[in-house]
């Protein structure tokens, strides 16, 4: 049940009306991130699941990109993101970025210390790849915890 408002299990999107002028910005801020995204579409939806599980956001675990099939996203690909370290299917660009959206979520100062990864890092993103991943977990942290904690579209099924 929504902790604001009397929406509907299947309702991801009704609580912008709770606060039109942020929820449209930040409407605004996510079709950036799925539409304006320069990261491939494998990197970018397992960076997200891997931020999905970490927020237990079921809304985030159930959305699927319409491109991902032709873009070589299946079913294979958010079946393993709990295990993006060692499933032999990920490229190491993938593992790169699940591990920058794993940290970022959960330790983002020893993340930020880590000269390893940014080494690791720097042989597969440039600066223009990594700023569109930080931003892509930004939204995907605050959202998907936003929606997780306040209960709503928890049954939702979307096709980005």
């Amino acid at each position: 049940m929504s902790r604001i408002g009397d929406f509907a299990a299947d309702d991801a999107t009704a609580w912008v009306v709770k606060s039109p002028q942020i929820g449209a910005a930040m409407a605004q801020f996510t079709h950036a991130v799925y539409t304006r995204n320069r990261l491939p579409l494998r990197v970018r939806e397992l960076a997200r699941m891997v931020i999905a599980l970490d927020n237990e956001c079921v809304v985030c675990q159930n959305t699927r990109d319409s491109d991902g099939p032709a873009a070589g996203v299946d079913e294979e690909l958010y079946a393993h993101a709990a295990e993006w370290r060692t499933w032999p299917g990920y490229s190491e660009q993938e593992r790169i970025a699940a591990e920058f959206a794993e940290r970022f979520a959960r330790d983002h100062t020893g993340l930020r210390d880590d000269e390893d990864f940014w080494a690791r890092c720097r042989q597969h993103f440039s600066d223009e790849l990594l700023a569109d991943l930080a931003l892509s977990c930004a939204m995907w942290l605050g959202m998907g915890r936003m929606l997780r904690t306040l209960d709503i579209g928890q049954a939702c099924k979307i096709t980005l």
